[in-house]
């Protein structure tokens, strides 16, 4: 078996995540005190132990779960007493899980907004921390045969998503796609249907860059047309399974999975195909908020790919169990530095130097 079609049975299984992403780590169930009450075990952990052992469990945003899911796994054959499960249920998912304190951390691609930390604080007495932990871009995935390269305009990508441009022959995509031999064929538009860290990325370049764009930026959206599908498995899975159909999904989900890729307009007028390299440039000269948030719904750079955005996990300010929360710091860390190879391989943006001492100030404020 070639490594790539290693990686890419190794994306079909993480299909299964909805069920338990946590099982490519340790077939260990994990069971997480339910938080009570900030007095009681809101910060508290499920079983863990001293001496180098703890169990970890998170859930959120389907976004990062690939990378995820090596970190941890890489992570624990290095110190296989810590064990880590991580659930791809989706960034709204993620959000309500960490606010319930039934997880000990969340993962979410869209920051925390003011009335989620307001409804934290009141529960826990302390302002939730949040960290970015990579950098990765929403592609245009399509399924269209004889197609190899397409490129959609501004005025195409945003017509799609709004529904107003139905038909693959449409003058706007044939306009960019000269020579081409473009299919009178209906376009199938997928979309998630679940709460969605990787829709609100999405959702804030269409509000940014399309000017008919109606529908706001948001996890979740009254979307004009399209089917949805659960998570970024899910839409891969839709558009490899639906001839003319095109979907947003995270780059490294298309790569692995050897979906069709469109290069899309950026803001200068450029014509970018989806890489590394272009995600990396989106981030290229921004400042970073006192919270890192760091949101870039449409960058300026003429060599940036567009659609590109940093995910966050999410953390409580005090763990009672102190082995607990010298794992979470030890894997955190360990991704950052040791696992920046690993996220390069998949396909996502590893954090800049001067990013990660920022994150390391805020693990410093973890009890």
């Amino acid at each position: 078996m070639t490594s790539q079609s290693r990686l890419r049975r190794r994306t079909v299984l993480t299909t299964l995540a909805a069920f338990s992403m946590g099982l490519a780590v340790s077939c260990a169930p994990s069971s997480p005190d339910v938080a009570t009450s900030p007095s009681t075990d809101a910060m508290s952990s499920p079983a863990g132990g001293g001496g180098g052992s703890a169990t970890l469990s998170g859930a959120g945003a389907s976004f990062p779960a690939p990378v995820y899911q090596r970190w941890f796994a890489d992570y624990n054959k290095a110190n296989p007493g810590v064990q880590i499960s991580y659930q791809s249920v989706g960034s709204g998912a993620g959000v309500e899980q960490f606010q319930a304190g039934t997880v000990d951390f969340g993962a979410t691609d869209a920051p925390l907004k003011a009335e989620d930390r307001a409804k934290f604080k009141a529960k826990y007495g302390a302002e939730p921390i949040q960290i970015p932990m990579t950098g990765g871009s929403v592609v245009f995935a399509y399924n269209l045969d004889g197609v190899k390269d397409l490129k959609l305009s501004r005025e195409a990508y945003c017509g799609i998503a709004a529904g107003k441009i139905t038909n693959w022959s449409d003058p706007a995509i044939a306009k960019a796609n000269a020579g081409a031999t473009i299919p009178d064929q209906p376009i199938e538009f997928v979309h998630r249907s679940d709460g969605s860290g990787t829709t609100y990325q999405f959702t804030s370049h269409l509000k940014a860059a399309c000017p008919d764009w109606t529908a706001g930026a948001n996890k979740s959206v009254q979307w004009p047309a399209g089917t949805g599908a659960k998570g970024n498995e899910g839409v891969t899975a839709q558009v490899q399974q639906t001839p003319g159909a095109i979907g947003y999904v995270e780059y490294s989900y298309a790569k692995e999975n050897g979906l069709t890729m469109a290069a899309i307009e950026n803001k200068s007028g450029k014509i970018v195909a989806p890489s590394p390299e272009g995600g990396a440039a989106a981030f290229e000269g921004e400042t970073v908020p006192a919270d890192l948030a760091l949101e870039v719904p449409d960058s300026s750079n003429p060599n940036a790919y567009p659609i590109s955005g940093l995910t966050w996990l999410l953390l409580y300010p005090e763990y009672k169990d102190t082995a607990k929360s010298a794992a979470l710091k030890e894997v955190i860390d360990w991704s950052l530095t040791t696992g920046k190879a690993t996220a390069s391989e998949l396909g996502y943006v590893p954090l800049e130097a001067s990013l990660v001492t920022k994150v390391n100030a805020e693990l410093d404020k973890v009890k």
